[in-house]
């Protein structure tokens, strides 16, 4: 499983809706935070190896309710205390 982090503006009042249908509706949802700034919720998801990110995150996140924008991080590495890649 490989980790894909969506940053999602939600429509005014809808954030923490749109979160609940996020943790409801997706399988793949690790966690959702409500965040500050340009952007209203940092989406956590474990995607499988064959699975294509870009299908995801337009058929499965942009489509829940409240959802205005998106902007997608693809990660390369995770690092522990300790200092190594895992």
């Amino acid at each position: 499983m490989r980790p894909l982090f969506v940053l999602i503006k939600c429509e005014m009042g809808r954030a923490y809706e749109t979160a609940r249908e996020a943790v409801d509706r997706i399988e793949e949802v690790s966690e959702i935070y409500s965040i500050s700034g340009q952007y209203d919720l940092l989406g956590k998801f474990y995607l499988a190896p064959d699975q294509d990110p870009g299908l995801f995150v337009t058929e499965t996140v942009q489509r829940l309710p409240g959802v205005k924008d998106t902007f997608t991080l693809i990660t390369f590495n995770a690092f522990s205390g300790a200092g190594a890649a895992r």
